[in-house]
């Protein structure tokens, strides 16, 4: 599997996940109803299924690695969906996160 579609890969996940979690906290924090918390329960569940298509076996090192890439959604999402402003620390945080996943995922083995 090339570096590019694995990061895609994550990207996917990031966008079911992080969707599906504000999808059901608009459901029930901003009162917007059941159709709302079941496209985000619908999102949650399809974030389930894109891990397994990562070439690597080990399903702890995909779940490690996509911890920084939802960090770092996380953030970006709420920059363009909530206008969330995020300070310098935010940046270095999930900077630093980004490099894990690197490092987590494509350092050199063997």
């Amino acid at each position: 599997m090339t570096v590019a579609r694995s990061l895609l890969l994550f990207v996917v996940a990031a966008l079911a996940e992080i969707g599906g979690a504000w999808l059901v906290w608009q459901g029930v924090r901003e009162q917007r109803g059941l159709l709302w918390v079941g496209a985000g329960v619908i999102a949650l569940g399809l974030y389930g299924f894109v891990a397994t298509f990562q070439s690597d076996p080990h399903f702890g090192r995909i779940l490690a690695a996509y911890g920084g890439v939802f960090v770092a959604g996380s953030l970006i999402w709420g920059v363009v969906v909530d206008r969330f402003q995020p300070d310098r620390w935010d940046v270095i945080g999930s900077a630093i996160c980004i490099i894990g996943v690197l490092v987590i995922m494509y350092a050199p083995r063997g």
